[in-house]
């Protein structure tokens, strides 16, 4: 069993705080223990009126070796700096994987990875450290994820595609197969990418027009 301390309070951590406890329910032995969540306000805390104890701050948060974190934050810039902030000081992590997800036995997945629900990861895929796929996600054949992006629910991506680094992608986008996208970009729920986005763009449609806007 995992002993296990979420840093964050929010939506995002509030959807990880279900599938620990559905894989708990749905298990013969216990496989994660909430020790309690972490975060610099205990608004969200409040809201969404957690059973586990709120621990105090992310900021002045005393690493605890005996325990793992997982990444409650969905914000991929606010994520990766309390990452690196969190592994500067030997933090260990952990990431999930939902039971129901559907996962090709030859597919790679690194640390603190998030697998949500129904989601499905085909033959080959790569899937690099500390990203989120949320529910519904279908990862096609040999694709390969960088590290820390955020896919939102229902986001397709073909077979062989390529995603590097911090990029978040919204509800309901899809990247044809063999398409790459850089590192540090948005695209926005429902969108088609057709071709190659760069680095530091923000992919979106504006009166039925698709518009790439260079951050």
């Amino acid at each position: 069993m995992k002993n296990i301390i979420i840093i964050g309070c929010g939506s995002h951590a509030s959807e990880l705080v279900d599938y620990i406890e559905y894989i708990n329910k749905n298990s013969s032995t216990q496989q994660y223990h909430i020790k309690g969540l972490i975060d610099n306000t205990d608004a969200h805390y409040l809201h969404y009126n957690y059973n586990y104890k709120f621990i105090g701050n992310i900021d002045d948060h005393a690493i605890d070796s005996n325990v793992y974190y997982l990444l409650g934050i969905g914000n991929v810039t606010i994520r990766s700096k309390v990452l690196e902030e969190f592994r500067s000081k030997n933090a260990k992590f952990t990431g999930i994987i939902h039971p129901t997800a559907l996962i090709s036995s030859s597919a790679e997945i690194g640390e603190g990875t998030i697998i949500s629900h129904n989601v499905s990861v085909g033959p080959k895929a790569k899937i690099g450290a500390f990203n989120v796929i949320n529910s519904r996600c279908t990862i096609g054949h040999d694709t390969e994820i960088g590290d820390n992006n955020f896919l939102s629910p229902q986001v397709v991506l073909g077979g062989y595609v390529k995603i590097k680094n911090l990029n978040f992608l919204g509800t309901n986008s899809c990247v044809l197969p063999e398409i790459e996208i850089e590192s540090n970009n948005k695209i926005m729920a429902g969108m088609t990418i057709t071709s190659k986005v760069h680095n530091n763009e923000t992919v979106f449609f504006r009166y039925k027009e698709k518009l790439v806007v260079k951050q």
